[in-house]
């Protein structure tokens, strides 16, 4: 039995820290706030309710496989996950609106194609179902195996665009760009690009590849966790209970201590050292000065900072409203909970915004999303009890996260700038997790290194990922 150290209390830690118990390993979690959960918290006030970070979960069969493997109780006893349909409405700049329904491809190529005319539609069916080769390609190496030495292979873009256009001849194209020439412009592109522009990536600079995130919703669905997502947070947190996992909260971690040349425990703010045969990172590890292997480091795009409005309004949600609304760069949440609002009442609406690494745009206001979302929500303004608004800074605070940024999923192509460093650090005994490590941000793929870094750990590093 080991004795581990886990640095941060986000969904990632706790998904490692849960598999590493299971397997019989004495884990202690270090956390510097008050509470568990990372980026996914609750913000509350005059019975409102709101999350703090995602709203949506994608790929829950991550979140399945770590209940069926760490305990009795299956995911379903413990947290409520319903997949919302339709899965996104869109409101495009001419507010010309397109509704694409959860789970289905033909149902969603029927729908682009009574927006956009003959043959709209099967020119989305065939975008995803390169999407999908793409994502066949890669979705081992780059979501369930450990990053391996050297990024050649993931750092080619997998998306088999069409040739002709030219672009081939000097460069891989992005993802703008197969958007408009696959889909076309001043409309149906924007299908594409919003889903990915709401992962924090912009799409102007991205790798073809990126179309595997519209891929992934499309295919296996876009969830909600009833009473929101700190629910499967709080469920999570609960099962690190249940396998013995020890949780110290308000300890701020200063290094990571490294005796002859490998890991051996932590060293907190007040001094303290704490002993430890293995310490995983499950925060920002440039926070920590972590050492990397030479592989494990690539010149990443710096992630987005993302703006969240919460908005509280009197009134009914109406009979059709969607749960999700995508405009350009915010994305407009309604949920039909009772568990969010006071009563049936009245409706809590999460407004988000994304600025994408180099963006010359101004940061969003709180009068800025409020316009939007106007757009999304029939009566808005007028039906507007109090809003907040929530920035960077704010997200720093809460979390840590240096600027308030939020990491992305990680992507092939692009030479492998959107990768993350491996899970595997350059000190034998020292691993990361969490949304800074492969395969990078997001509920799933942050729940996914818990079974990478557990992997690593019980069965060495030859472990090449779960079959």
């Amino acid at each position: 039995m080991a004795r581990i150290a886990v640095i941060g209390a986000g969904m990632g830690a706790m998904a490692t820290a849960a598999r590493l118990a299971v397997a019989g390993h004495q884990v202690t979690v270090y956390e510097r706030g008050a509470t568990y959960g990372g980026a996914v918290g609750r913000y509350a006030r005059d019975g409102f309710v709101f999350d703090t970070g995602p709203g949506l979960v994608h790929l829950p069969a991550v979140y399945r496989d770590l209940f069926v493997k760490t305990g009795k109780r299956p995911l379903e006893e413990c947290a409520e996950l319903v997949q919302i349909d339709p899965a996104v409405r869109y409101v495009l700049p001419d507010s010309r609106t397109v509704t694409l329904p959860g789970g289905s491809h033909g149902g969603a190529a029927a729908a682009v194609g009574a927006a956009f005319g003959p043959g709209s539609g099967e020119r989305w069916s065939a975008v995803l179902g390169r999407a999908r080769d793409a994502w066949d390609a890669t979705r081992r190496p780059l979501l369930e195996e450990p990053l391996r030495p050297g990024r050649e292979a993931l750092g080619r873009d997998p998306y088999p665009a069409l040739r002709g256009s030219g672009l081939l001849r000097r460069r891989p194209p992005t993802l703008a760009e197969v958007a408009v020439r696959e889909l076309g412009g001043d409309g149906p592109d924007e299908l594409l690009t919003a889903r990915v522009r709401a992962y924090g990536i912009d799409p102007a600079t991205a790798p073809a590849s990126a179309a595997v995130l519209p891929y992934m919703e499309q295919t296996f669905g876009s969830w909600y966790v009833r009473g929101g997502t700190r629910e499967l947070a709080t469920a999570v947190y609960e099962r690190c209970l249940e396998r013995k996992v020890a949780f110290e909260f308000g300890a701020t971690v200063r290094e990571a201590l490294v005796r002859d040349d490998r890991a051996a425990g932590l060293r907190l703010a007040d001094g303290t050292e704490v002993e430890a045969d293995c310490v995983v990172c499950a925060v920002d590890p440039q926070k920590l000065r972590i050492p990397l292997t030479a592989d494990s480091t690539p010149a990443r795009t710096e992630p987005g900072r993302w703006y969240t409005l919460f908005a509280a309004l009197r009134g009914p949600r109406e009979a059709d409203a969607v749960h999700r609304t995508l405009l350009g760069p915010v994305t407009v949440l309604r949920p039909d909970d009772p568990a969010t609002r006071p009563d049936a009442e009245h409706e809590a609406v999460t407004v988000h915004a994304v600025v994408t690494a180099g963006s010359t745009e101004p940061s969003p206001s709180a009068e800025d999303l409020l316009t939007a979302a106007a757009r999304a929500v029939p009566g808005l303004r007028e039906r507007l009890l109090w809003h907040e608004l929530r920035t960077p800074a704010d997200v720093e605070a809460a979390t840590g996260a240096v600027g308030g940024r939020v990491p992305a999923p990680s992507l092939a192509g692009a030479g492998g700038r959107l990768l993350h460093p491996a899970n595997s650090t350059g000190v034998p005994g020292l691993y990361l997790a969490g949304g800074w490590a492969h395969p990078g941000g997001g509920l799933a793929h942050a729940g996914m290194t818990g079974a990478l870094v557990a992997g690593l750990i019980v069965e060495g590093a030859e472990f090449r990922g779960s079959r």
